[in-house]
C-alpha cells in the first residue's frame, strides 16, 4: 500500500518541483528566518520556501484578545506542520530551540526529512 506521503513525493518528482525546504525555529529569528528564504531561494538549484508567517511575539490586532490568540497559534503551529510535512527538507534557524521548535524538530524527524540547523550545536538530537 503506498502511503499519502509517498503520493506526494511521487507528485512532486513527476512535476518537476524544486526541493521544498521548511524554515522552523523562534519567531524572535523573523529577520534571520528571512534571510535564510532569501538564500536558499537564491541558491543553485534554487528552493522554493515555506516559513512562519506571522509573529505572534509582535502585536497586531488579529491576536491581540487573549483566547483568539490561543486558538490561532494551535491553527498557526497545525499549519507549519503541514508545511514541514510538505517539505523534502527542514532548516532551523537560530541559536535557540523552545518547545515548539524542538517538537518540530521531533516531527519532522518522525517523517524522515533531513534536518539541518544554521547553528548545529542547538541540535537536541546531536
Amino acid at each position: 500500500m503506498i502511503t499519502a506521503e509517498e503520493k506526494l513525493a511521487e507528485a512532486k518528482r513527476q512535476l518537476g518541483f524544486p526541493r521544498i525546504v521548511a524554515i522552523c525555529g523562534s519567531t524572535r529569528f523573523m529577520a534571520e528566518m528571512a534571510e535564510a528564504e532569501l538564500r536558499e531561494t537564491t541558491a543553485r538549484p534554487a528552493k522554493i520556501v515555506v516559513k512562519p508567517g506571522c509573529d505572534m511575539k509582535s502585536s497586531h490586532d488579529l491576536w491581540s484578545d487573549p483566547v483568539e490568540a490561543k486558538a490561532l497559534k494551535v491553527r498557526l503551529d497545525e499549519l507549519h506542520r503541514s508545511k514541514i510535512l510538505l517539505a523534502d527538507e527542514v532548516l532551523v534557524v537560530g541559536d535557540y530551540i523552545g518547545d515548539s521548535t524542538r517538537a518540530e524538530i521531533a516531527y519532522s524527524r518522525s517523517l524522515g526529512k533531513p534536518v539541518r540547523f544554521t547553528h548545529p550545536e542547538v541540535d537536541p538530537g546531536a
